[in-house]
């Protein structure tokens, strides 16, 4: 092994955990175990140009930790929850994503390891309350999901036993780029878009249920897989700064604005069209989400974030051939 502090990434054969062991791996450190289910095909393809020590299943990970049988690992990234905004199992949820964080949590205070966790923007609820990272201001955000919850429950919970001081969580907005391929329903729009472009030749996109709002106009703030990641690693490399910390870029940037940016991005003129909101989604879709920035830059996060332009040129390249 290149590296020899010992890292554990859960979901690290997914999305983002997938990109996070690859900055590990550019930074030299090998000495990896990834926790994520290992019978997908499209997941183990990401993993092939990956070097980590183990690929071990969540079940198995998680028996090892209750029984003290696991080693410990300098830093844990847990970001390997259900990250489902559709999926309406609470009790599910609560073990999953709350109960199974609370626990890992609980492991790396009592070994003196570093926890950054996966939170999600999805606990900003419609964004009424807004989208600063602050933290005395927890009881009063709202999410609109049984997703939401499940991620702002253990923030809650963090919060209430004084431990955001001692770990690091991550309220991560819309991440796209490579490597959404399992995702299905959930992949990013650009992904969605491309597919889209290729089998219709346009793009479909929401209307608007909302006077305020134009068609197309809803907001987002999309940030790049490598961007999130940059922001994910700081806070191993800075374990002296911890808390609650938006990821994204701090601008909103229209659907249409996306649109666009894919079709430029495939040489092609833009052909978007708008279709109707499942009656479901109605009442809990954003319209819009901006992160505030300013306190992981007082933290010390000093670098730049790609553009919608340049992230979703740079996300088509690495795309397998259609």
């Amino acid at each position: 092994m290149s590296g020899q502090d010992f890292f554990i990434v859960t979901g690290g054969a997914g999305f983002i955990g997938s990109h996070l062991v690859e900055a590990l791996n550019r930074r030299g450190h090998d000495n990896i175990l990834i926790v994520d289910p290992a019978d997908d095909p499209v997941r183990r393809g990401y993993l092939e140009r990956l070097r980590f020590r183990e690929l071990m299943a969540p079940a198995e990970f998680r028996d090892r930790v209750r029984r003290g049988a696991q080693p410990v690992p300098v830093t844990l990234f847990h970001l390997g929850a259900c990250s489902s905004t559709t999926e309406s199992d609470e009790a599910f949820l609560a073990d999953n994503n709350t109960a199974t964080t609370r626990e890992l949590c609980e492991w790396c205070l009592r070994a003196d390891a570093r926890f950054v966790y996966a939170s999600s923007a999805a606990t900003y609820g419609d964004g009424s309350r807004g989208y600063a990272d602050d933290e005395s201001r927890l009881r009063e955000l709202a999410p609109l999901n049984p997703y939401g919850w499940s991620k702002h429950r253990f923030d809650l919970w963090a919060s209430e036993q004084g431990l955001l001081g001692r770990i690091a969580g991550l309220k991560y907005f819309n991440v796209y780029g490579p490597r959404e391929e399992h995702k299905g329903d959930m992949r990013s729009v650009v992904h969605k878009a491309r597919r889209q472009i290729l089998e219709t030749g346009e793009v479909r996109l929401f209307k608007s249920y909302r006077p305020e709002w134009a068609d197309g106009r809803q907001e987002r703030d999309f940030i790049h897989v490598d961007d999130a990641v940059d922001v994910t690693l700081f806070f191993h490399e800075r374990p002296d700064v911890s808390g609650l910390f938006n990821c994204g870029t701090g601008r909103a940037r229209t659907w249409l604005d996306l649109a666009r940016a894919v079709f430029a991005a495939m040489g092609r003129e833009p052909n978007i069209v708008f279709a109707d909101m499942p009656e479901a989604l109605r009442e809990r879709y954003q319209y819009h989400t901006r992160a505030d920035m300013a306190k992981l830059r007082r933290a010390g996060y000093d670098k730049p974030f790609a553009s919608l332009e340049a992230g979703v040129a740079a996300t088509l390249r690495a795309l397998p051939a259609a």
